[in-house]
């Protein structure tokens, strides 16, 4: 292991077992020498040395990468659940070890834990996710689907999403879960579906317009087919989300520029007005910033050379370029004709709306778009109109 992320693993395999444990107890070692160990101890643990792994495992000043690689190392080891059960364990938050905690319990069989691990289970971050996902499947692999399942119930939306992935993996038919309530559950269930047939037979069936639209979505994604998914939308009377304040300009930039992207919970009818509607002429950026800090020169401020949002916060990337001058700065979207700013008089709106741009104000500006979740520092709920266009994300 000459550097960070340069193990040999099959060396480290063919090196002697008591020797990669004493190594891995000993935490004065890199945390990343010490992990590629555990690694290559799959299988042949020292059964002298466990005691200390398990004090590394129960040591919370360890790293947490050595930990978590040791949970899955030692999953077979039930003397392990007694500690893993204590409240204490909740209560640890190094980073990534409540989910090891959870993970390592279901490794154990521990059904009281499936709750929390579905929970996990239906987390939209990947990581998350992958950690209850494997402690589900370990307890369904020791005491069955059906007990799993009845440990869970089907009232959370999170226990309807593991239902729906047993139910698929049992190779079982799930469109009848586009009809969820919970958006995120339907989007899941769209999203392994595989029968554009079936698709356009339950169409007909689909008990309301949120699962047609989910089943319409479904069907794009399969065959891409433009035309059938038009007149799909206007049978079903083209529905839109209503927001008060949006005006097709604002709705036209926002819908194609989220639309396809937004997250899981979000309304279907954002995903297909995104697909149905013609997408806006983007302005030409060059020409667009010239024309902003000529308005700012003709009303007597002194503009800088703009930047992109992400060199202004030195990260990152969005969709504003800022361009500074004496007493202010100017965001200009690349999403359209907008322009908003900090420290802007009205003699400098008055220029830039001379110059053929739209000032977002703060009335405008503070409308939220209902039903359009977006990613943004870790959330992922509906954003206002100024978040929207002057997007900036690190």
């Amino acid at each position: 292991m000459p550097r960070a992320s340069q193990p040999d693993m099959d060396g480290l395999r063919e090196v002697d077992a008591d020797e990669l444990a004493r190594y891995v107890a000993d935490s004065a070692h890199p945390w990343w020498r010490r992990r590629p160990c555990v690694v290559a101890l799959a299988g042949r643990v020292p059964p002298q040395r466990v005691p200390e792994l398990l004090a590394c495992v129960r040591d919370p000043g360890d790293t947490g990468e050595v930990r978590r690689a040791l949970l899955d190392l030692l999953a077979d080891r039930g003397e392990l659940l007694p500690w893993l059960q204590q409240e204490e364990r909740r209560q640890e938050r190094s980073f990534g070890m409540p989910e090891a905690f959870l993970k390592a319990r279901g490794l154990l069989g521990d059904r009281t834990a499936a709750a929390e691990l579905a929970t996990l289970a239906a987390d939209p971050w990947p990581q998350r996710r992958k950690e209850g996902e494997a402690g589900l499947d370990a307890l369904v692999a020791r005491h069955g689907r059906p007990a799993v399942l009845a440990d869970l119930g089907d009232l959370r939306p999170e226990d309807r999403v593991f239902r729906i992935r047993m139910r698929h993996r049992d190779g079982e038919e799930v469109t009848d879960m586009l009809a969820d309530p919970d958006r995120a559950v339907a989007h899941l269930a769209q999203s392994l579906l595989t029968d554009a047939d079936r698709l356009r037979g339950y169409l007909d069936e689909a008990p309301t317009v949120e699962a047609k639209l989910w089943a319409a979505y479904a069907l794009h994604r399969l065959t891409g087919d433009a035309a059938e998914t038009g007149a799909l939308y206007d049978t079903l009377g083209r529905p839109l989300v209503e927001v008060t304040g949006l005006d097709e300009e604002l709705r036209s930039a926002i819908v194609h520029e989220y639309g396809r992207s937004c997250q899981r919970q979000s309304d279907p009818r954002w995903r297909i007005e995104a697909l149905c509607t013609e997408p806006p002429v983007r302005p030409d950026p060059d020409e667009q910033l010239r024309r902003a800090a000529g308005a700012l020169t003709a009303a007597g401020r002194l503009p800088q050379p703009p930047v992109s949002c992400g060199e202004y916060h030195r990260q990152g990337g969005g969709t504003y370029h800022v361009i500074k001058f004496d007493g202010g700065a100017l965001l200009v979207s690349t999403l359209g004709r907008f322009a908003t700013g900090r420290d802007v008089d009205a003699g400098v709106r008055q220029a830039l709306e001379s110059a053929g741009f739209r000032w977002i104000d703060e009335a405008v500006g503070a409308i939220t778009v209902d039903g359009l979740c977006v990613y943004y520092f870790g959330r992922r709920e509906p954003l206002d109109i100024r978040d929207l266009l002057f997007y900036w994300q690190d």
